[in-house]
This record gives structure tokens, C-alpha cells and sequence, in this order.
């Protein structure tokens, strides 16, 4: 049973910066993707990006390209959300999710298409950034 947990969030002000840790267990990631998402009170829940579990590609929605970064940290097995220069639009719950990519790894063709495909997911962390 795959189990993804999330963790760091808290409340920070206006142009300060985050980082989410996310860890999955109970299951060999090969081929796998790590994917990051918020939802914001009142809207739907939205992409952020992915990464392969073995760190060799990343992905960005286009809307979060320059705040946003994802990595994976090999030492503790996590793939983290750092986010720079919070605004309070950031606010949100902040969801990791596991996916399977294909059987040729994860890349253009197949993380940005992974709508369906995020099988497992964590309870959420909450972001808050005052207005």
C-alpha cells in the first residue's frame, strides 16, 4: 500500500519562502512521478509540477514557473517544494501525489499528460500567506 505524506507547511508572510517536504513509501518507484498541486479555498485544485522519483526530469506548469522549485533530496528520500517570494494568492493546500510515467521513464510525453494518472495521494499540507 502506497502511502504519501507531505510536510512543512505553516504560515508565512508576504515575500518570505517555504519549502514542503513529500515521502512515499510502500512501493518501488521506477518510472514514477512525484507531482505537486494546491487547491486554494473556492477553486479547483491545480498543477504545479513533477518529478521523476530518480531526479532525472522536472516539470512545471507554465503558471508556476519561476517561484516554484522541485527537487529531489536522495538523502531523505523526499522530493521538496521550495517557493520563493510568497504572496498571499499562494495560499493553499498544497497535495503530493505519486504516478506512473510509462515504461521509458518520465518526460514531456508523459508528466505534463498525467491528469488521470496521480493514483496516490497525500492528506495536504496548508500554506497561509497573509494579506
Amino acid at each position: 500500500q502506497v502511502q504519501v505524506r507531505e510536510t512543512g507547511g505553516g504560515l508565512v508572510q508576504p515575500g518570505g519562502s517555504i519549502r514542503l517536504s513529500c515521502s512515499a513509501s510502500g512501493h518501488t518507484f521506477d518510472n514514477y512521478a512525484m507531482g505537486w498541486f494546491r487547491q486554494a479555498p473556492g477553486k479547483e485544485r491545480e498543477f504545479v509540477g513533477g518529478i521523476a522519483w530518480n531526479g532525472d526530469y522536472t516539470y512545471y506548469a507554465d503558471s508556476m514557473k519561476g517561484r516554484f522549485t522541485i527537487s529531489k533530496d536522495n538523502t531523505k528520500s523526499t522530493v521538496d517544494l521550495q517557493i520563493n517570494t510568497l504572496k498571499p494568492e499562494d495560499t493553499a493546500v498544497y497535495y503530493c501525489a505519486v504516478g506512473y510515467c510509462s515504461r521509458n521513464g518520465c518526460n514531456d510525453a508523459t508528466v505534463p499528460r498525467m491528469t488521470k494518472r496521480w493514483t496516490d495521494w497525500g492528506q495536504g499540507t496548508q500554506v497561509t500567506v497573509p494579506s
